[in-house]
């Protein structure tokens, strides 16, 4: 987290997509140069087929397998997923798997949970994609929650139309009190009461330039109508990033990560040095006080070093 004025706190967080082509130890490189760099967090998407254009080879690797593994290979940041699919795992079997990674971690987690989206990965790998998912993230949300929140030597019970759960033990806990859950999405109503009920964190990601204010807008009305303190919840955005020190070197890595110039320049963190830190200044006045970072080109750690080290020092 860098602050700056007094008043002003962003966190910056790197954000990768390892289902485009990565290694475990691709990963874990760029988890400690996110470390060492005094970035807030490292985090994954939770998905297992490469998207557009691309082999993704070695293959896509598990995300929850993933932070076990930098849990105990990293120290400081905070590690977790945007997002976890409800359609790849049981709502006990993942309450589990997160709070073990919490335990490995000395309590750095946080699960982004989502409905899920990319059907082809689900036929790809046998996995079923109903064609109404909401109910089912409602209720694991409700579980997950439910089972971490349930007091030692007490059981819990849930009976919905997608999960029945009796007399669970609700064991093991996370090593913190509250794992951060984060919830996001484009929808005016029923994401936002979900992430009122449930969510640490609402997350925007891949805003189209000057939506965040009505998004945040909409989540902190629903936490008044669930009688809630708006200002309880983190309000998020995630952005792809491309930042040159030069137009040459940003073009250059625009282009390494198959994306037009004045597009990515639009619609994500992109451009030089300035112009990226004048953007985050600017979402930030609209609202945001975290910023998920796209990192497209996992080889390109003096990526990381630049903004680290030149936007970051230009942040308000």
């Amino acid at each position: 987290m860098w602050q700056g004025d007094g008043m002003t706190q962003i966190d910056l967080r790197i954000f990768t997509e390892p289902q485009q082509g990565a290694s475990y130890d691709d990963l874990l490189a760029v988890a400690k140069a996110t470390e060492d760099l005094g970035f807030d967090a490292f985090f994954r998407s939770d998905h297992y087929l490469v998207m557009g254009d691309g082999d993704g080879l070695p293959g896509p690797t598990d995300a929850w397998t993933t932070l076990a593994g930098l849990a105990r290979e990293t120290s400081r940041i905070r590690l977790g997923t945007l997002v976890s699919s409800a359609t790849f795992r049981h709502p006990g079997v993942l309450a589990i798997q997160v709070a073990q990674v919490d335990q490995m971690s000395g309590g750095r987690v946080e699960l982004g949970l989502g409905a899920g989206w990319f059907a082809r990965e689900h036929e790809a790998y046998g996995i079923p994609f109903p064609e109404k998912r909401f109910g089912i993230l409602e209720e694991q949300l409700a579980v997950i929650t439910g089972l971490w929140e349930t007091p030692v030597g007490e059981t819990f019970s849930f009976s919905g139309e997608h999960y029945t759960l009796t007399d669970s033990p609700a064991l093991p806990k996370p090593a913190q009190e509250r794992v951060p859950v984060i919830v996001g999405g484009h929808g005016p109503r029923r994401t936002p009461a979900l992430a009122a009920r449930y969510a640490s964190e609402f997350n925007a990601a891949f805003p189209d330039p000057g939506v965040l204010p009505e998004r945040f807008e909409n989540v902190r009305a629903a936490c008044l109508d669930a009688d809630r303190d708006p200002d309880s919840l983190v309000y998020s955005a995630a952005f792809v990033v491309a930042v040159g020190k030069d137009e040459a070197e940003f073009r250059r890595r625009a282009d390494a990560i198959g994306r037009e110039p004045d597009e990515v320049r639009r619609n994500g963190l992109a451009g030089t040095v300035s112009e990226v830190a004048d953007k985050v200044a600017a979402a930030a006045e609209q609202g945001a006080t975290r910023f998920y970072l796209q990192v497209l080109d996992l080889h390109d750690l003096d990526h990381l070093d630049l903004i680290a080290s030149e936007v970051v020092p230009q942040l308000p």
